[in-house]
């Protein structure tokens, strides 16, 4: 159906590109779009709810991340979420009404997460955080143990625990870099055509479009696929009731068990990992360290045993951070001011059940 009596409200931290602004005038005559700045915050983004009642007024289509109050969405009927997972939404009115659609901007976020996930990993195994603190001591300081020395990267085996957007983008790095990678799906992906990502939105030049980097597939037992003997493992799964908590102290246990004495890397959300049970696997050297963009709690208080456990890198959830994120968003949303206007399946659509 036309846009032509919509009203579009973009809260993003940027000002929306002259061209993207003239791309939807000419291609949705009538649909008046405001444009508001976000702040940056501590959470994420600032909540829409702070802008003035006659910006929010009437307003049917958003985008924006944290969601507003009820009152100030009476009348949407379309949310393209910033971010890739919708747990905030969770309860809210307009979230729990089909009628109202929601897509989320799962892909964006891809590149950089990936850059963050094998930055660390190396960090981890080059000891670059041990040469960091020696150089601000001014101690020169190398290793001479040989045992001790890092491993490169080459034929080590990597896990992931979610293979879309962030995992797949994943898994073309930790490619390029020699390793082998075992990917984890909800459902199974028997065939080559049921590997192919069809999931929505992709930078160009990225990911694993054909489904054709992980040398072996798991469905079902998660136990089974962190049975393999990993060097890292991956966290991307989104967070639902059947993934809070999925890594506890038994799967932990699992990780600890093999040679390689896996890395554990969590770029989705805090509770999806057994915090506890993770700050005793690090401190007993069960498992050989681990990278937390994520934590649960969130944020993670000053005194939490988890800052000072043995071999952990932790980020206050900022791997989605780039310059590049929100003109992909508005990329996402272009596409689907079409696909709402021609009645399509729109791009990214948030499954709520």
């Amino acid at each position: 159906m036309p846009l032509s009596k919509d009203k579009l409200l973009v809260h993003l931290p940027i000002d929306p590109p002259a061209a993207w602004l003239q791309k939807v005038s000419q291609r949705f005559p009538g649909l008046e779009v405001r444009c508001e700045k976000a702040r940056v915050v501590a959470t994420g983004l600032s909540s829409a709810d702070e802008l003035a009642p006659d910006v929010l007024d009437g307003v049917t289509i958003m985008c924006l991340y944290p969601p507003p109050s009820p009152d100030n969405m009476s009348r949407v009927r379309y949310v393209q979420l910033a971010s890739a997972g919708s747990d905030r939404w969770v309860g809210h009115p307009k979230y729990e009404d089909e009628e109202v659609r929601f897509c989320s901007s799962s892909g964006v976020h891809a590149p950089q997460i990936a850059e963050w996930v094998i930055g660390t990993w190396l960090s981890h195994v080059h000891s670059l955080s041990r040469y960091y603190s020696a150089q601000l001591e001014q101690f020169w300081n190398p290793l001479t143990d040989f045992n001790a020395f890092g491993t490169d990267s080459v034929g080590r085996r990597m896990g992931i625990l979610g293979y879309g957007a962030i995992g797949r983008s994943t898994a073309r790095l930790a490619k390029g870099l020699g390793m082998q990678v075992y990917a984890y799906t909800h459902s199974p992906k028997p065939t080559p055509e049921s590997r192919v990502d069809t999931s929505g939105y992709r930078v160009p030049g990225t990911g694993d479009p054909d489904g054709t980097i992980p040398e072996r597939w798991f469905s079902g037992s998660v136990d089974e696929f962190l049975a393999q003997d990993l060097d890292i493992l991956v966290v991307a799964v989104p967070l639902r009731e059947a993934t809070r908590g999925l890594i506890g102290r038994r799967q932990i246990d699992i990780l600890g068990r093999g040679r390689r004495k896996t890395f554990l890397s969590n770029i989705a959300r805090g509770p999806i990992v057994d915090t506890d049970a993770l700050v005793e696997a690090l401190t007993k050297g069960t498992i050989s360290g681990a990278a937390l963009d994520v934590t649960d709690p969130e944020p993670l208080p000053r005194g939490h045993p988890l800052w000072t456990a043995p071999n952990v890198f932790i980020s206050p959830h900022v791997a989605w951070q780039s310059t590049n994120v929100f003109t992909r968003v508005l990329d996402i949303l272009f596409a689907n001011l079409e696909r709402l206007e021609k009645g399509e399946p729109m791009l990214n659509p948030i499954k709520r059940s």
